[in-house]
């Protein structure tokens, strides 16, 4: 059976770096914060062409303290996509805002700027694309559309480490971007973790109050925050990964490569990107019967995934937005057609054409519709 991802192989290319790490952190008797986490923190903004770095917990706690820290509040309204996973959503939701969802691309699957000026109202305040499957979003048109109407970018990129867009990184690109190395993401810790990267000093500031209990130094607590602190192991453990993400990150795009020319030119699948503007954190095709295509590939011996299968907009726990099926009609389209493909830098290329054959097997004349 070939894994739709398998974190045992990567952990068996850095074990013994790995290991060294971890018990020097339990060797000193920090585990909260401390030198691990900083130094990545400055590895991290370097890696990310930004001034600064903010280590958290989790992917969620990024978004919900970029959001604070840019002034969203009760009232206000934030501008986002529904294909993503609830994180986002519920971020400006902790924030005390409303989100207000706009339609994807068909091409792209990221947000479509050309929705984006309908959905501003006096209330609106931000605009928070998401960097679908690693894929950057079009950041050029999101940032002019923003400054006309004097609203804040913070860019969700918790699918994109490493990503680029005309020489600029992934987070790099909004006032704040936000980031989560939950364990299956290109760049993942041994259990949760998150960082806001900014060039913003007091923006940084703030973050670095909130995710400590809103302290100015030990028990002068300025402000109300928040236990969102990373753990020192999480620390430690970015800090060997990420002097691997440049040569993690060739290989994913090698499998990528390996699928364009691969798969049917008939399957659909989001626009070909260019060489470096995506990361991808998932390699995403469109299947007519989907869940019957995935039951073709398991028999074959190739696990699947999908993301998203419902999006935000109709999820039980969202109901109260108001949104309704019909209402982001290219949102819908996808999440209902969507199938992820096996995809890290450790699947073999014999593994590659294994899931290329059996994929265009699966498909002929039975799965595949237009795009």
């Amino acid at each position: 059976m070939i894994p739709f991802l398998d974190l045992t192989a990567q952990y068996r290319t850095i074990e013994a770096d790995l290991e060294d790490a971890v018990l020097a952190v339990l060797r000193s008797g920090t585990y909260v914060l401390g030198e691990p986490v900083e130094r990545f923190e400055s590895a991290f903004a370097r890696y990310c062409g930004s001034r600064h770095a903010i280590a958290l917990n989790t992917g969620t706690s990024a978004l919900h303290l970029a959001l604070l820290a840019a002034g969203i509040g009760p009232g206000d309204e934030v501008i986002t996509v529904s294909m993503t996973f609830v994180a986002t959503t519920a971020a400006i939701l902790y924030a005390g805002a409303t989100p207000v969802f706009v339609d994807i691309d068909p091409a792209t699957w990221t947000m479509d700027p050309a929705r984006i000026e309908a959905a501003i109202t006096p209330r609106t305040r931000a605009i928070l694309p998401v960097h679908l499957h690693g894929r950057i979003a079009d950041m050029d048109s999101i940032g002019e559309i923003a400054a006309r109407h004097g609203l804040v970018v913070i860019e969700d990129a918790c699918q994109a480490h490493g990503a680029t867009s005309q020489g600029r990184r992934a987070g790099s690109m909004g006032l704040m971007g936000c980031f989560s190395f939950y364990p299956g993401k290109n760049l993942g810790a041994c259990g949760e973790g998150g960082a806001v990267v900014t060039d913003d000093d007091d923006c940084a500031a703030l973050i670095r109050s909130l995710r400590d209990w809103g302290q100015a130094g030990k028990y002068n607590h300025v402000r109300q925050g928040f236990n969102y602190r990373m753990d020192a192991l999480q620390g430690a453990v970015l800090n060997v990964k990420l002097a691997r993400m440049d040569a993690w990150s060739a290989g994913r795009r090698r499998v990528a490569s390996a699928y364009d020319a691969g798969l049917s030119p008939d399957l659909p699948r989001a626009l070909r990107s260019g060489a470096d503007d995506h990361a991808y954190h998932v390699y995403a095709i469109l299947a007519q019967d989907r869940d019957a295509l995935r039951g073709r590939l398991l028999a074959a011996g190739v696990a699947t995934n999908v993301h998203y299968p419902v999006p935000v907009h109709l999820q039980p726990a969202y109901a109260g937005l108001g949104y309704q099926s019909g209402d982001l009609p290219v949102t819908e389209d996808i999440a209902r057609r969507t199938l992820s493909l096996p995809i890290y830098p450790e699947l073999s290329d014999r593994d590659v054409q294994t899931v290329i054959h059996a994929v265009n097997h699966a498909t002929a004349d039975r799965a595949a519709v237009p795009a």
